[in-house]
Protein backbone atom coordinates (compact mmCIF):
# COMPACT_ATOMS: atom_id res chain seq x y z
CA UNK A 1 0.00 0.00 0.00
CA UNK A 2 2.43 2.04 0.97
CA UNK A 3 4.34 1.95 -2.34
CA UNK A 4 1.56 2.37 -4.73
CA UNK A 5 1.50 5.97 -2.39
CA UNK A 6 4.63 6.32 -3.14
CA UNK A 7 4.12 5.91 -6.43
CA UNK A 8 1.28 8.21 -7.37
CA UNK A 9 3.31 10.97 -4.93
CA UNK A 10 6.28 10.52 -7.50
CA UNK A 11 3.95 10.37 -10.63
CA UNK A 12 2.03 13.64 -9.44
CA UNK A 13 5.19 15.66 -8.97
CA UNK A 14 6.87 14.66 -12.60
CA UNK A 15 3.48 15.60 -14.07
CA UNK A 16 3.41 18.91 -12.12
CA UNK A 17 6.55 19.46 -13.33
CA UNK A 18 5.89 18.65 -16.97
CA UNK A 19 2.95 21.47 -16.96
CA UNK A 20 5.07 23.97 -15.33
CA UNK A 21 7.58 23.77 -18.16
CA UNK A 22 4.72 24.31 -20.48
CA UNK A 23 3.15 26.65 -18.97
CA UNK A 24 6.48 28.92 -18.26
CA UNK A 25 7.22 27.99 -21.91
CA UNK A 26 3.93 30.14 -22.57
CA UNK A 27 4.71 32.89 -19.82
CA UNK A 28 8.36 33.55 -19.84
CA UNK A 29 7.90 34.29 -23.56
CA UNK A 30 4.71 36.08 -23.62
CA UNK A 31 2.97 33.49 -26.25
CA UNK A 32 0.36 30.83 -25.63
CA UNK A 33 0.53 28.73 -28.50
CA UNK A 34 3.39 26.30 -27.00
CA UNK A 35 0.14 25.28 -24.59
CA UNK A 36 -1.27 23.45 -27.39
CA UNK A 37 1.47 20.79 -26.58
CA UNK A 38 -0.11 20.25 -23.46
CA UNK A 39 -3.45 19.52 -25.04
CA UNK A 40 -2.12 17.27 -27.29
CA UNK A 41 -0.43 14.84 -24.75
CA UNK A 42 -3.38 14.92 -22.30
CA UNK A 43 -5.39 13.65 -24.77
CA UNK A 44 -2.63 11.60 -27.25
CA UNK A 45 -3.59 8.02 -25.04
CA UNK A 46 -7.59 8.48 -25.39
CA UNK A 47 -7.55 6.64 -28.41
CA UNK A 48 -5.29 3.66 -27.51
CA UNK A 49 -8.01 3.31 -23.85
CA UNK A 50 -11.17 3.88 -26.32
CA UNK A 51 -10.07 0.94 -28.87
CA UNK A 52 -8.52 -1.37 -26.42
CA UNK A 53 -12.02 -2.46 -25.54
CA UNK A 54 -13.05 -3.52 -29.47
CA UNK A 55 -9.71 -6.00 -29.43
CA UNK A 56 -11.89 -9.30 -30.70
CA UNK A 57 -13.71 -12.04 -29.41
CA UNK A 58 -12.90 -14.39 -26.76
CA UNK A 59 -12.44 -17.22 -29.02
CA UNK A 60 -9.82 -15.35 -30.48
CA UNK A 61 -6.26 -16.95 -29.95
CA UNK A 62 -4.56 -13.65 -29.80
CA UNK A 63 -6.84 -11.31 -27.69
CA UNK A 64 -4.49 -8.04 -27.76
CA UNK A 65 -4.76 -7.86 -31.49
CA UNK A 66 -6.60 -6.49 -34.03
CA UNK A 67 -7.63 -3.76 -36.62
CA UNK A 68 -9.01 -1.32 -33.76
CA UNK A 69 -6.45 -1.66 -31.61
CA UNK A 70 -4.04 -1.15 -34.22
CA UNK A 71 -5.97 2.12 -35.40
CA UNK A 72 -6.36 3.67 -31.94
CA UNK A 73 -2.54 2.68 -31.45
CA UNK A 74 -1.82 4.89 -34.82
CA UNK A 75 -4.26 7.58 -33.96
CA UNK A 76 -1.99 7.75 -30.92
CA UNK A 77 1.24 8.03 -32.46
CA UNK A 78 -0.10 10.49 -34.79
CA UNK A 79 -1.16 12.76 -31.75
CA UNK A 80 2.09 12.10 -30.17
CA UNK A 81 4.73 13.03 -33.37
CA UNK A 82 2.19 16.01 -33.72
CA UNK A 83 3.06 16.94 -29.68
CA UNK A 84 6.59 16.91 -30.31
CA UNK A 85 6.52 18.39 -34.01
CA UNK A 86 4.48 21.32 -33.19
CA UNK A 87 6.85 23.25 -31.10
CA UNK A 88 9.69 22.66 -33.85
CA UNK A 89 7.53 23.57 -36.47
CA UNK A 90 6.68 26.96 -34.28
CA UNK A 91 9.84 27.51 -33.79
CA UNK A 92 11.28 26.77 -37.12
CA UNK A 93 8.54 29.79 -38.45
CA UNK A 94 9.85 32.11 -35.42
CA UNK A 95 6.31 32.27 -34.34
CA UNK A 96 8.11 30.88 -30.64
CA UNK A 97 11.79 31.18 -29.17
CA UNK A 98 13.51 28.06 -29.62
CA UNK A 99 13.66 28.09 -25.73
CA UNK A 100 9.93 28.31 -25.39
CA UNK A 101 10.64 24.95 -27.76
CA UNK A 102 13.46 23.03 -25.92
CA UNK A 103 10.74 23.92 -23.05
CA UNK A 104 7.84 22.71 -24.42
CA UNK A 105 9.26 19.65 -25.61
CA UNK A 106 10.42 18.81 -22.29
CA UNK A 107 7.34 19.06 -20.58
CA UNK A 108 5.29 17.13 -22.81
CA UNK A 109 7.82 14.56 -22.58
CA UNK A 110 7.31 14.70 -19.06
CA UNK A 111 3.71 14.73 -18.98
CA UNK A 112 2.99 12.04 -21.95
CA UNK A 113 5.91 9.85 -19.82
CA UNK A 114 3.64 10.32 -16.47
CA UNK A 115 0.21 9.04 -18.13
CA UNK A 116 2.21 5.79 -19.85
CA UNK A 117 3.94 5.47 -16.40
CA UNK A 118 0.62 5.98 -14.81
CA UNK A 119 -1.36 3.51 -16.50
CA UNK A 120 1.33 0.73 -17.07
CA UNK A 121 1.47 0.79 -13.41
CA UNK A 122 -2.12 0.88 -12.09
CA UNK A 123 -3.18 -1.56 -15.17
CA UNK A 124 -5.31 -4.24 -13.99
CA UNK A 125 -5.26 -7.84 -15.23
CA UNK A 126 -8.22 -8.65 -17.48
CA UNK A 127 -7.59 -12.58 -16.09
CA UNK A 128 -9.63 -12.91 -13.20
CA UNK A 129 -9.98 -16.62 -13.35
CA UNK A 130 -6.27 -17.85 -13.55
Amino acid sequence: MAAGLKTVILLSFVLALGFLLIILSCALFANWLPILVALTFVTAPLPNALFAHCASDEFSSDPGVGGPVDLGRFITSIVVVTGFALPVVLAHAEVIKPAACAMSIAGGALVYGTILAYTNTFKQDEDDFE
